[in-house]
C-alpha cells in the first residue's frame, strides 16, 4: 500500500491512512507479559523462581530462587517458555517468576 491509500477503521468510524491502521493493529496484536511484581517481561530475559515448583515429567522440583536464562515468550500473557538443565520444554507461569 502507498502512502495515499486510506482504509475505513471500523474501530473509529473513520478513514485512516492504511500505514497508520496496520502499525494500530500490531500494536494491538503483540502480548504483554508481566512477572509477580509487574515488571514487563521480554525474549531473552533473565527470571528467577519466587516458589519452589514441581515439574510434572522430570521427577523433580525447581527451588525459589532459581536463576532461569534466556526466556522466550509464547504468545500467552501467562506463560513463558525457557531452558533448564535436564528439563526439556519448560513453560512456566509468570506469576511464579519475577525479573532479574
Amino acid at each position: 500500500m502507498s502512502d495515499d491509500d486510506y482504509v475505513f477503521d471500523e474501530d473509529s468510524g473513520e478513514w485512516v491512512p492504511a500505514r497508520d491502521l496496520a502499525a494500530k493493529q500490531a500494536a494491538a496484536a503483540e502480548v504483554e507479559v508481566r512477572d509477580a511484581i509487574g515488571n514487563r517481561l521480554a525474549d531473552g530475559d533473565q527470571v528467577t523462581l519466587i516458589k519452589d515448583l514441581d515439574v510434572k515429567g522430570a521427577g523433580r522440583t525447581l527451588k525459589r530462587g532459581t536463576l532461569i536464562k534466556s526466556i522466550r515468550l509464547t504468545g500467552d500473557p501467562q506463560e513463558i517458555d525457557c531452558k533448564f538443565d535436564g528439563i526439556k520444554g519448560l513453560v512456566l507461569r509468570a506469576e511464579f517468576v519475577r525479573k532479574r
